[in-house]
């Protein structure tokens, strides 16, 4: 199972000084050499952490996967095809959240996003131009695997915050939930991915969810590498979705 680390949070401490460090390309780098399988950024309208330069270094440095998280936006795809990361994830934003709250709302946005999928899939471009692979961020339901499959993309992130706040009965419920979107996704010949609020203590019975191509963990590891260093902390996460798969 893959391990995409979101280094987004490196770049909120640099900005919440405006200086120069510390610098998510260093970061993303020390996670590949701690294990890490993939670099997740998320490029928000607002810019309030992951800068524009950032992804542009980070698409000539990284050599394994790198996952571009952005709104469904005319900019956003401009961008996206002409940085071309090996992946965009489709998530929804909010100017005041602190972070994503849930999944896309696909119903109500459904033509911008099946307008999305086009362009950066590859329908839409001339031929043999290379188009990117997209994954929408959706919630652990039945209905939501259903709706991204007739929109068209090629993968879905099931999420997983819901599931990473609860506790005891209620946290198996959720994880029941989580099982169910899998195993639908998977019969609707999708990729599936999981992420949101995994952390050390609760991403094991996630990852051994059978059918997942990869976790995408960031504000844990992150928070973690504060006190050993980003290269053991990813190495200390691989290790636990190592031993649950």
């Amino acid at each position: 199972m893959l391990l995409g680390v979101n280094v987004d949070h490196v770049a909120t401490v640099r900005q919440a000084r405006g200086e120069t460090e510390p610098d998510p390309a260093i970061a993303a780098v020390l996670a590949i050499l701690g294990g890490a399988d993939g670099i997740t950024v998320h490029l928000r309208e607002d810019r309030r952490h992951i800068q524009d330069r950032d992804l542009k270094l980070l698409r000539e440095i990284v050599f394994t996967e790198l996952n571009l998280e952005m709104a469904a936006t005319d900019e956003m795809i401009g961008i996206a095809l002409r940085v071309k990361p090996d992946m965009v994830t489709l998530v929804p934003e909010k100017r005041a959240e602190l972070t994503t709250e849930g999944g896309l709302n696909l119903k109500k946005n459904r033509n911008q996003l099946k307008k999305a999928v086009k362009m950066l899939q590859g329908t839409c471009l001339p031929t043999g131009k290379k188009g990117i692979p997209v994954s929408l961020f959706i919630n652990p339901s039945i209905t939501d695997v259903e709706e991204s499959k007739k929109i068209g993309a090629r993968m879905v992130e099931i999420h997983t915050g819901i599931y990473a706040n609860a506790k005891g009965k209620k946290q198996l419920q959720e994880l029941t939930r989580v099982k169910k979107a899998v195993k639908k996704a998977l019969g609707a010949g999708l990729a599936v991915n999981a992420g949101h609020g995994l952390n050390y203590t609760n991403v094991k019975k996630v990852a051994s969810v059978k059918g997942l191509r990869g976790l995408y963990i960031g504000h844990s590891i992150i928070s973690r590498s504060v006190f050993v260093g980003v290269e053991k902390a990813v190495r200390e996460m691989k290790k636990l979705i190592k031993e649950s798969e």
